[in-house]
């Protein structure tokens, strides 16, 4: 990978984990499902009128626009709110590849090999180990929540992976459309006019701010980068850099919100990384050795 394209795909890590942090400052103020549906019609409007509708049918595109934008965001904004910290969020949001490993498996008819398992087990005692947890910056509700938007992200990815479009910025601009409405239902579900009245009084500044960051960098420039690298380069070379994507949500809260980093947080985060670094890289990186040591 040429050096200028490393560094816009670091860059693009450095957003998607630090976005956690910013998510956490719209709470502050908005609420979890009303902060969510005006990312997602940002993320549509006023675009939608000037992209063409991309060649996939309409299932795909309001069964993706519903999971990513209810089942994913909806649910993290709402375990975040909870009390759950940034880092941790984006640190448990990274299961949504063995959640998609598994679906594969339902799906694909797809079989698990050995470093998949080795590695969602390596995982695991990471999750474990945020349960230990004791400094607040971690809810178990906020935990399940999270979880449960790691498994809507993986759905999505089968989604992604079953309408198979090369119109990738097009596909999230129309797909986009179809969370907002039922986002702002739920936010009237749970809070009534109450949520609605106080985000006139209370969207401030930094609100303000929170919502244009989830939008334009890292949604819309954020995927659009990204999956033009995937594009140019191999997926082995690309997806590994996801992986710094924890790494920056636990700077970014340190940074943002004075989150401490504790131990156990370094543990949980070597575990997690290090079981998705055996489960999805594995057996590449066995073969590599093994040729470096017949050569």
């Amino acid at each position: 990978m040429k050096l200028y394209h490393l560094l816009l795909a670091m860059l693009i890590t450095a957003i998607w984990g630090i976005n956690f942090s910013v998510i956490k400052l719209g709470l502050s103020s908005v609420e979890p499902f009303t902060l969510a549906g005006i990312r997602f019609m940002l993320c549509a409007l006023p675009a939608l009128f000037f992209i063409k509708k991309p060649d996939v049918p309409w299932r795909y595109l309001i069964s993706y626009g519903l999971v990513f934008g209810i089942g994913l965001w909806g649910l993290v904004n709402l375990g975040i709110r909870t009390g759950l910290s940034a880092g941790i969020a984006s640190l448990l949001l990274q299961f949504s590849a063995f959640f998609t490993l598994l679906l594969g498996c339902l799906v694909f008819k797809e079989s698990l090999s050995r470093y998949q398992l080795a590695g969602f087990i390596m995982a695991c005692g990471g999750l474990l180990s945020i349960v230990f947890i004791t400094d607040g910056s971690v809810t178990f509700s906020g935990m399940l929540l999270v979880l449960a938007g790691a498994i809507a992200w993986s759905i999505a990815n089968i989604i992604n992976k079953k309408m198979g479009t090369k119109q990738v910025f097009a596909f999230l601009v129309w797909s986009s459309a179809f969370a907002p409405v039922p986002l702002f239902l739920l936010g009237w579900l749970v809070n009534g006019t109450r949520g609605y009245l106080s985000l006139v009084s209370h969207m401030d500044a930094r609100a303000m701010l929170s919502v244009l960051f989830q939008v334009y960098p890292n949604t819309l420039f954020g995927y659009w980068v990204w999956n033009s690298l995937l594009k140019q380069y191999p997926v082995s070379t690309v997806a590994p850099l996801s992986l710094l994507v924890p790494v920056f949500g636990m700077l970014g809260s340190m940074a943002i919100f004075g989150e401490t980093i504790t131990p156990v947080k370094i543990l949980a985060l070597l575990l997690i990384i290090s079981g998705l670094v055996v489960g999805l890289y594995g057996q590449r990186l066995t073969r590599f050795l093994a040729a470096s040591r017949a050569g």
